[in-house]
């Protein structure tokens, strides 16, 4: 049984890493082209989003296991060093698995 927790393992070299949704369990592949957003969209998935750029917060989501990666201008310093949310529509990984609020 592998017991390896993708959660805490560095994000692999090609870039890309998973989504966990915590409500369903359902795991996504994020590619290194491809935001979280879309992932979640492309898997028919309906979140809330408007600019699309890390800027509004709109798509201000919770994370509940992994490092976020924050690419976003919206969230203080203070807030990205917490790693408890992020902006899903630009923000990525840092490990290879992300566990999200959804």
């Amino acid at each position: 049984m592998n017991t390896t927790n993708l959660t805490q393992t560095p994000l692999n070299a090609d870039g890309r890493f998973e989504v966990q949704l915590q409500k369903s369990g359902q795991i996504l592949q994020v590619n290194k082209d491809q935001s979280i957003l879309k992932a979640l969209q492309d898997a028919g998935h309906d979140v809330p989003f408007s600019c699309a750029e890390g800027i509004c917060g709109t798509c201000l989501t919770n994370v509940v296991a992994g490092t976020p990666d924050h690419w976003d201008s919206y969230l203080t310093p203070e807030e990205q060093a917490a790693n408890d949310q992020m902006l899903i529509c630009c923000s990525r990984s840092q490990t290879a698995r992300l566990v999200l609020d959804l």
